[in-house]
């Protein structure tokens, strides 16, 4: 039976459809209209409790017995665990796999999510404000991962779920107001990720 899939069209949403694509695992899209505020309704809350999409439902989850999982970082750690792909299988292998995917839920998406935020503001000192504070950490962090793929293919070496994490929020990179030429590396790599059929695919599929 395919996952059951909680998304919207949001960064969050995407770095789980791009790696159910890249696994190859069947899903249904259960789309949760955040505009409407369904994220609120109680059958929804009883999956993801803190009201956010991505969740899913694996009606194959250990044991054989469904299992519900909320929080797009323990969806991807998940799924990589459950599959054995982009999730290495030597506790060496996954430190920085952990790394770079709480470096993304810690930090890139948090800022460059009010990033978003503040670039609708009427206020124009409210918005100056908080786009001179987000943009810069935003940028900063941006400068991470392009000294971290001086010498690297992606972020832990080999591809993980780690890359489909950050590739999510990479993904609003023009939202950032941030040009990709300025971070080469990080433009290498994130043409090498979109170039990736499933990717495609994930970045595709409908969750609306």
């Amino acid at each position: 039976m395919p996952i059951e899939f909680y998304a919207w069209d949001t960064p969050n949403g995407r770095k789980i459809s791009v790696a159910l694509e890249e696994m190859a695992l069947p899903y249904t899209v259960r789309p949760i209209d955040i505009s409407n505020r369904r994220q609120f309704e109680p059958d929804f809350l009883k999956i993801s409790p803190n009201n956010k999409i991505p969740a899913i439902v694996d009606p194959d989850g250990p044991g054989g017995a469904p299992i519900s999982v909320f929080e797009s970082g323990a969806i991807l750690i998940y799924l990589g665990a459950k599959t054995g792909k982009f999730w290495p299988a030597d506790l060496s292998g996954q430190v920085p796999v952990l790394e770079w995917l709480m470096f993304q839920m810690g930090g890139f998406g948090p800022f460059p999510g009010q990033v978003h935020h503040f670039l609708q503001v009427e206020n124009e000192a409210d918005r100056r404000y908080g786009l001179d504070r987000y943009m810069r950490e935003t940028r900063r962090l941006y400068g991470v991962m392009d000294r971290r793929l001086a010498g690297l293919p992606y972020f832990a070496g080999d591809i993980s779920i780690a890359d489909f994490a950050i590739l999510g929020w990479t993904w609003r990179h023009e939202r950032h107001k941030v040009d990709l030429a300025e971070f080469p590396n990080v433009a290498r790599w994130y043409a090498a990720m979109m170039a990736r059929p499933a990717t495609q695919r994930g970045f595709v599929v409908s969750l609306h």
